[in-house]
């Protein structure tokens, strides 16, 4: 019985406090048409005076991260270092710092004019960071749920933002490029004197077999044991001369096979690691030579054909909305005062 009370009692309050509302905006009808009316024809004005924007707008997927040399000259049967992939979520983020870097930034600050475009004055004090922050609100960056990158820029003139979109996005391929080329180059460097120091130990190697050789040592173990053969038949033989003969040849062996048969094993092993050095060089002058692109581009910036900013219909329902709602709240701060001055009491 008593919850049936008070839920009547609630319907009766909310009656009430809705006959006030309706009652309150008929008796300042009149102040609040001519706010709204006043604020609709403010708004529209400001609207028109604010310069519009287009939108364009350049989509492209990383590519996967493997350097040029390894998608193409290297065996790859688990198709890892494939560079005709399509980047996952690590690549996408990697593009989206490069993107946001300083190196893009400032060269298409320079390439477009952009302190002149945006009427900024360079002698000012703060002319740069006036510059960054109109950068800011018309240039921005984003991965899409797809895994691709999506560049975005606002602009007073279309062509002027297609343009920008299109220079960023291939500015994207030619500062990749440069930071592999100049890594690069830097292992090149190294490989090169390791390259060219083995090379010359190699010729030190083979330089010291030649004179073994002209010694009369050539084919160690064989020769030895034909050697050996030949000298203990001369002895068989009682033949002092070919026995002599033979013991100088062994002598010479004696002292010149042991460094014969290192050398030639060493030269064997330096000669293949030479080879995978000359491997790894030709991987490092491709890589730092030749430029690819590090994306897969989906759409290129077009002008818009339709301004993006400012909406501004969405600009004078929303000015003219919040006017009432500040001229209701002031017009209930007034009752207020008015209800609780001295003069209200006294009556």
């Amino acid at each position: 019985m008593d919850e049936n009370n008070l839920n009547k009692g609630d319907i009766v309050n909310n009656q009430l406090n809705s006959g006030n509302l309706i009652f309150f905006l008929l008796k300042y009808s009149k102040p609040l048409i001519i706010v709204a009316i006043s604020a609709a024809i403010v708004s529209s004005v400001v609207a028109l005076l604010i310069p519009p924007k287009y939108k364009s707008t350049a989509v492209f997927f990383p590519a996967h991260n493997s350097s040029l040399s390894k998608g193409i000259m290297t065996q790859d049967s688990q198709a890892k270092n494939d560079i005709t992939t399509l980047g996952a979520e690590d690549q996408a983020e990697a593009m989206l710092q490069l993107l946001n870097s300083d190196r893009i930034k400032y060269r298409i600050w320079k390439k477009f004019g952009l302190m002149q475009h945006y009427d900024i004055d360079p002698g000012e004090r703060f002319a740069n960071t006036e510059l960054q922050e109109m950068w800011e609100d018309n240039v921005s960056f984003r991965r899409t749920e797809f895994n691709s990158i999506k560049i975005e820029v606002l602009d007073r003139d279309s062509i002027m933002a297609a343009d920008l979109a299109n220079a960023i996005a291939a500015l994207v391929d030619s500062i990749r490029n440069e930071m592999v080329q100049t890594r690069a180059n830097e292992a090149l460097k190294v490989v090169e004197n390791e390259y060219s120091e083995l090379q010359e130990y190699i010729q030190t190697l083979d330089d010291s077999l030649t004179f073994i050789r002209k010694k009369g040592v050539h084919t160690y173990e064989r020769q030895a044991e034909r050697l050996v053969s030949i000298y203990y038949q001369a002895i068989a033989d009682n033949d002092s001369r070919t026995e002599a003969i033979m013991q100088s040849k062994l002598d010479t062996i004696a002292e010149y096979g042991s460094s014969y048969m290192s050398m030639s094993q060493n030269l064997g092993y330096l000669r293949g690691r030479l080879m995978l050095l000359k491997s790894k060089y030709d991987e490092l002058k491709v890589d730092a030579t030749q430029s690819i692109s590090w994306k897969f581009m989906v759409n290129y910036a077009v002008p818009s054909e339709k301004k993006a900013y400012p909406i501004r219909w969405l600009i004078v329902v929303v000015s003219t909305f919040s006017a009432i709602v500040l001229a209701i709240i002031a017009i209930l701060i007034l009752e207020n005062l008015k209800r609780f001055s001295p003069s209200s009491r006294e009556q």
